[in-house]
């Protein structure tokens, strides 16, 4: 008699308790400035009045999240002094006792219970086949994407941070509006502004998507808008909800007059345009293009080497990066690329919705294209597209498709993030083991039509293999190696840099193509 198939609930907390059982196993591996940055905020907050939390400078990591976040790092500090007190010391800079570390990363694995009920929830919002085997169900793959995923293993585990709190109270609010209950789906949103700013990225695709779908209550025949289905009452109960979360967010602040102060540390435009190291985007491609024709102009002796930036020449990787041909960019410019990469598909939700499912697609091209034309992107920030897109890569054929080409590339793209010896084997590792889970089960759910990756792709994608070999065993072998130590980054962030740029104009194609009637997910 054959054994009974485990049910998808056991199933679901066993993937579950696995992957915490990983991210303990990963304690003490190495750790980022990030770590310090996180227990320098455990201090001020813990130390310190309200009032000073935004003036404190004793470290250079100073607070620079909205004031949830440091209210969520108020309350880990009355645990954090239990493990030992003296983390909670501000002058006590670089501190990193045992104690410390084992707090800090046990305090990452418990807040990343939220996204495992909101993978949780997601799963519901799928529709699937009764019969299909368990483990070919979308479900499931959809719970290993996420809570296996690798780039928030090594972000989080390895470099550290609480991405995956974050993207937990994201991916909550997405199963909200999949399940209609689009007020609490804003709350959500509006928390997790007050987290993390960096999810303003993605705000357009919620503010049209609820104006549209929440506070207009009727379309027209052809799907159109009817403007007498307009709600007011809606929109100030909408409103209602996002002004009063940032009221308490904010209210201290601008009740003490500091408000100025606040948003100086969010948004601290005197960045410059690309971080250290290039994030794989169209900034990535253009920089190389500038000094591709400045070495041009210089050999042609168009350009005299003495007048070029020192930068555009030598100096590789840096932030404050000038240009010697092609125009120098501002944030301004930054911000008109980006809202006109992202205005097709918001005009696309408003004028054909397509319910949850288009606000997800919406959703997933408004942060990539804040990450492709943003203004000083961290590399980190791709996650904010593979995660969204996990869940429409488990419906379509064409959306597992680009899920693979970005996720591949993108999550290769974190690999200068672990550069310790010790790290090599392990994020070789658990990058195989995602990709190959990736690969086999979206092409064991969508067998039919053949292969979902062209040779072309296909190609581009191995040979991810000898950069890799280049970068990490050939390059710091030969005598370029202390003249030019940026190339390797260099390399990889221009290669992944395509790939990027690929995913985003088949995810616009997508857009733009898709049928109103290819619908695989609830929305009740």
């Amino acid at each position: 008699m054959a054994a009974p198939m485990p049910s998808e609930h056991s199933c679901f907390f066993a993937l579950a308790l696995c992957v915490s059982f990983l991210k303990c196993l990963l304690i003490n591996a190495y750790h980022s400035t990030d770590f310090e940055v996180h227990r320098n905020w455990l201090a001020l907050t813990h130390s310190l009045p309200v009032s000073q939390w935004y003036y404190e400078a004793t470290s250079e990591w100073t607070l620079d999240y909205p004031p949830l976040f440091a209210w969520f790092e108020y309350g880990l500090s009355h645990i954090a002094r239990f493990f030992d007190k003296e983390m909670l010391v501000i002058q006590n800079l670089n501190y990193a006792s045992p104690a410390t570390v084992l707090f800090q990363r046990l305090s990452v694995i418990a807040a990343d219970m939220v996204l495992v009920y909101a993978v949780k929830e997601c799963c519901k919002c799928l529709r699937e086949d009764k019969g299909k085997d368990l483990l070919g169900k979308p479900s499931f793959i959809l719970t290993v994407l996420v809570l296996w995923n690798f780039g928030l293993l090594i972000v989080d585990h390895i470099h550290f941070q609480y991405n995956g709190f974050l993207f937990g109270v994201l991916l909550l609010s997405i199963a909200r509006h999949f399940q209609n209950r689009h007020l609490e789906g804003a709350f959500l949103f509006s928390i997790l502004l007050n987290l993390k700013h960096i999810y303003l990225y993605i705000a357009p695709a919620y503010g049209i998507f609820l104006l549209r779908c929440f506070c207009f209550t009727q379309n027209n025949a052809d799907g159109s808008l009817q403007w007498r289905g307009f709600s007011l009452l809606r929109l100030v109960a909408l409103g209602t909800i996002v002004l009063t979360t940032f009221a308490v967010s904010f209210g201290p602040f601008i009740a003490l007059g500091q408000l100025p102060q606040v948003l100086s540390r969010l948004f601290p435009f005197k960045r410059g345009l690309c971080h250290a190291y290039w994030a794989p985007n169209f900034w990535a491609l253009y920089n190389i293009a500038d000094k591709a024709f400045s070495i041009l102009g210089v050999k042609l002796k168009l350009l005299d080497m003495n007048k070029l930036p020192k930068a555009s020449m030598t100096g590789g990787l840096v932030q404050e990066f000038q240009h010697s041909v092609l125009p120098s960019v501002s944030p301004l410019a930054t911000l008109a690329c980006t809202l006109l990469s992202v205005l097709p598909a918001l005009l696309r939700i408003w004028h054909r919705p397509d319910g949850a499912r288009g606000f997800l697609r919406c959703l997933v091209i408004c942060a990539l294209g804040s990450f492709m034309f943003g203004w000083h992107v961290h590399e980190k920030a791709i996650l904010m597209v593979i995660l969204p897109l996990s869940l429409l890569a488990v419906e379509s054929r064409e959306d597992a498709r680009i899920f693979l080409i970005l996720s591949i590339t993108g999550h290769y793209s974190l690999f200068p993030l672990l550069f310790t010896t010790q790290e090599l084997p392990i994020k070789i590792f658990l990058m195989l083991l995602f990709t190959i889970f990736s690969f086999t089960s979206l092409k064991t759910l969508f067998r039919k039509g053949g292969s979902l990756l062209n040779p072309l792709e296909a190609t581009y994608l191995l040979g991810l293999i000898p950069l890799e070999l280049i970068c990490e065993f050939v390059y710091p072998l030969t005598v370029w190696q202390k003249t030019f130590p940026f190339l390797p980054l260099m390399f990889t962030s221009v290669y992944c840099a395509l790939g990027v740029t690929y995913a985003f104009i088949r995810l616009y194609i997508s857009l733009l193509t898709c049928s109103d009637t290819t619908k695989r997910i609830k929305t009740q």
